[in-house]
């Protein structure tokens, strides 16, 4: 799902307009209040944000540590947007932006990354489809000026739309139909444990549908999803906050801004009944078993706690259920899964799931596995955790959120600042986030363990052999 690619540029000067400041964080209003905020928030980014008149949001994060300058363009469109009848468009139409612009042919924009010594890539999620370049910071504002490029005027045709298609077609039968397991646990389950169809479709695409895309298609999404109004710009590293600033004024402010966007409702209603389904695996020689729970609304006191709980649970040797289900009884070499598996718990703005996936020795049954993992999540909906170990699930958590924040092409910390511009409006919340997890409690864990982690909120999905030539599973 994520596609490296690289890019050229020349850049142009364009007419200087206004745009606003975000509001500054208030300050603590009391001793206690300061020494809160100093000790939640000892990782410290730099955080300016602004918004052109047109619309579009732009974070800037000013570092010197390292001679580099992270570029990432993220409109707020991702496979849930996508159209009934054009699964997998999102993803499609994220090709279609690589295929030149106005004033870069096919392939400068490549050339120009690859010529400077950089690195690009583009993905779609569920909620997002980014674009993010990584130079050396004296490359900045002809990257800039190549983005502004392609949001303004990409290259829309007939022979890249069909080219593009081909590409996204083999992707499919690639990472999908020819590999065993294909997309069980990302595309599978998901379509089996949610009823809205935004959120229940193949998002990588049913072949028919990405057939039947038309350019009529393709011009439509991009009027609607690809405007300065639905994007967020961000640009961290070797800058000077001014002139970058200035640079995006000449270059992005006379882009028009787009019509409202379309209200997608991609709620999910409550879970009040344990589900099932099956798939029969050619490839696979092992069976395999996918437990996916809905998720509490992201930014809730219960989001923070299931974000600690998928510590406690799942995450690390030191996790319960790899106690109980690989140490104990054997059942795997390991379990996996978490939240948002083609992201993180930060990156998403929607009905999510947590998963537990493993693939399991045929010796064991279903009822065997999912009898262990009975017992063991039981265990946390009626027990309390020990102060202790939830400190541990917390230092863990908090780990893992700064070594993703921190890292050495700034990527990382690029995509935290796009999504809290794109889905709070508030970039400046990656230096408040420790907040919500020094809120929870054991309390806390047990009553989002109990509403959250009942069987009848979650789905089951069984990944079955394919019988042999006698008729029976390997």
């Amino acid at each position: 799902m994520t596609f490296y690619r690289g890019l050229a540029a020349g850049f142009g000067a364009l007419l200087l307009t206004a745009c606003q400041p975000a509001d500054p964080v208030d300050a603590p209003d009391t001793a206690s209040d300061a020494a809160a905020v100093t000790h939640d928030t000892s990782f410290q980014v730099d955080v300016s944000y602004y918004q052109l008149d047109n619309g579009l949001r732009v974070v800037l994060s000013e570092d010197h540590t390292v001679p580099t300058a992270t570029v990432g363009v993220y409109y707020g469109v991702g496979f849930r947007n996508e159209p009934q009848g054009r699964t997998g468009f999102a993803h499609l139409f994220e090709h279609l932006m690589f295929q030149g612009s106005a004033n870069l042919p096919h392939g400068a924009f490549d050339s120009l990354i690859y010529g400077s010594g950089g690195v690009n890539n583009g993905s779609t999620r569920y909620d997002f489809t980014n674009y993010y370049e990584v130079v050396p910071s004296n490359a900045l504002q002809a990257i800039l000026w190549a983005e502004a490029d392609r949001m303004a005027s990409p290259n829309l045709d007939e022979t890249q739309l069909d080219n593009q298609r081909e590409v996204v077609r083999n992707e499919v039968f690639v990472n999908v139909i020819n590999q065993p397991y294909g997309g069980w646990i990302w595309i599978d389950l998901p379509m089996a444990a949610n009823e809205n169809w935004h959120n229940a479709h193949n998002f990588y695409g049913d072949l028919s549908d990405l057939d039947a895309a038309s350019l009529e298609d393709a011009q439509a999404f991009f009027d609607t999803f690809y405007a300065p109004n639905n994007a967020v710009l961000v640009v961290a590293g070797d800058i000077d906050k001014g002139e970058t600033l200035a640079w995006i004024e000449d270059m992005f402010a006379p882009i028009e801004a787009g019509a409202p966007l379309p209200e997608i409702d991609t709620s999910e209603p409550r879970q009040n009944a344990e589900k099932f389904a099956s798939i029969e695996d050619e490839l696979a020689n092992q069976p395999a078993l996918a437990v996916g729970y809905h998720m509490p609304d992201r930014g809730t006191p219960e989001y923070y706690a299931m974000a600690m709980l998928d510590q406690l649970l799942l995450q690390g040797d030191d996790s319960l259920l790899t106690a109980s289900m690989v140490n104990e009884h054997g059942y795997a070499s390991g379990v996996f899964g978490g939240i948002n598996l083609l992201g993180n718990a930060f990156n998403y703005d929607g009905p999510m799931l947590w998963t537990v996936g493993l693939i399991h020795d045929s010796e064991f049954t279903v009822s065997e596995v999912m009898g262990t993992l009975d017992t063991t999540i039981e265990a946390v909906r009626t027990d309390l955790f020990s102060d202790a170990d939830v400190e541990r699930a917390r230092t863990k958590l908090l780990a893992d959120f700064y070594a993703t924040a921190d890292t050495g092409t700034r990527f990382g910390l690029v995509d935290l600042l796009a999504s809290f511009a794109l889905f709070d409006d508030d970039p400046s919340r990656i230096n408040r986030i420790t907040e919500g997890f020094e809120q929870v409690t054991p309390e806390l864990i047990r009553a989002t363990a109990e509403e959250y982690l009942r069987p009848t909120n979650r789905t089951v999905l069984e990944v079955r052999l394919a019988p042999d030539d006698t008729g029976a599973a390997e």
